[in-house]
């Protein structure tokens, strides 16, 4: 458990959160989170989904490792056995996570078939006893993301039942995309899409439950759409525009933050190379696995083609050094 100044410490940082980092699966790995937060050193991150089984049963330290850099940091659960995840939140914490997150939003084949993700939105109550099981155990805020309702669900009474169920356990904060999940006959990538965005319905649940927090997340892509969600909802998650273009996370942290004293681009990748240099020494990380992250970093600007290129064919190659992301450099 947290002494009273960490769990201080803790609080106060994720009551300022507004702005955050979503959690995607294969993307927000350890060494993306690292190339992100030097790029912006206040919004909040979140790992990728780990499933309970992977902690329980898996390489536990392998998958909650990361760097003291990338604080504040989220731990995204996916589960849905109580004490499972009342044990996987407790490793979260002693690992040094600032918060647990439950997924109860993910589309995929894999999370149905376990009966986690969004399938969970048909078992409030489950999620309720999981969440509460977990607070039991923790002092790091735990939290929910989820959908605004699932295939042919009402509009806004099962997102209303969901929510009322689920704060019986003392959670207070929901991220929800606010899209449906379809968890048939759309694959996961059309669940980012195809579902119409229903921005009106968090703000309907953010009236019912005026005590909650409801950030949302789900298609916001410019600094406009950031601070016009923000007048609306208690703060704003950014997927696929930040992992695609990453240096939106400057515009971020100096329209939000008044944030001066950033790190130039060239900054940057001489501190990526000695990431690069240090994850190999440590975990003989391929250079590839911490590269690929950083290929939209000179997005839209006058060479990232060959940047692009440069990364792609030779990242993998044995005999590259990791300087070569220097020489590749847009100037």
């Amino acid at each position: 458990m947290l002494n009273d100044l960490k769990f201080q410490e803790v609080a106060e940082r994720f009551m300022q959160k507004h702005i955050s980092v979503a959690p995607m699966l294969d993307w927000t790995d350890r060494h993306c989170r690292y190339f992100h937060r030097l790029i912006a050193p206040s919004v909040w991150l979140y790992t990728e989904m780990v499933t309970t089984g992977a902690l329980m049963h898996g390489d536990m330290r392998r998958f909650l490792r990361h760097s003291d850099e990338e604080h504040p940091v989220a731990l995204q659960l996916g589960g849905s056995d109580t004490s499972d995840l009342a044990a996987c939140a407790k490793m979260g914490e002693e690992a040094g996570y600032d918060e647990i997150n439950l997924n109860c939003g993910c589309p995929s084949n894999r999370v149905q078939s376990g009966s986690f993700g969004a399938c969970l939105m048909n078992t409030p109550d489950i999620v309720r006893d999981g969440v509460k099981a977990m607070r039991d155990v923790v002092d790091v805020p735990v939290t929910i993301k989820s959908r605004i309702g699932i295939d042919d669900s009402p509009e806004y009474t099962f997102l209303e039942d969901f929510v009322g169920t689920v704060a019986e356990s003392g959670c207070d904060t929901f991220i929800i995309h606010a899209r449906k999940a379809w968890l048939q006959g759309l694959s996961p990538k059309e669940n980012r899409d195809i579902p119409p965005l229903q921005y009106d319905v968090v703000e309907r649940i953010k009236d019912t439950f005026p005590d909650l927090k409801f950030p949302v997340n789900g298609g916001i892509r410019t600094i406009e759409d950031t601070k016009e969600k923000l007048e609306l909802f208690d703060g704003v998650m950014i997927g696929r525009e930040v992992y695609q273009n990453p240096w939106f996370l400057r515009e971020v942290e100096k329209t939000f933050y008044g944030a001066n004293d950033l790190l130039g681009k060239e900054e940057i990748i001489e501190k990526m190379i000695s990431y690069i240099k240090k994850q190999h020494e440590l975990y003989e990380t391929p250079m590839k696995s911490i590269t690929r992250h950083m290929i939209g970093l000179f997005q839209g600007v006058a060479g990232a083609r060959g940047w692009r290129q440069g990364i792609s064919t030779l990242a993998h190659k044995p005999e590259t050094q990791p300087e070569f992301l220097l020489d590749i450099m847009p100037r």
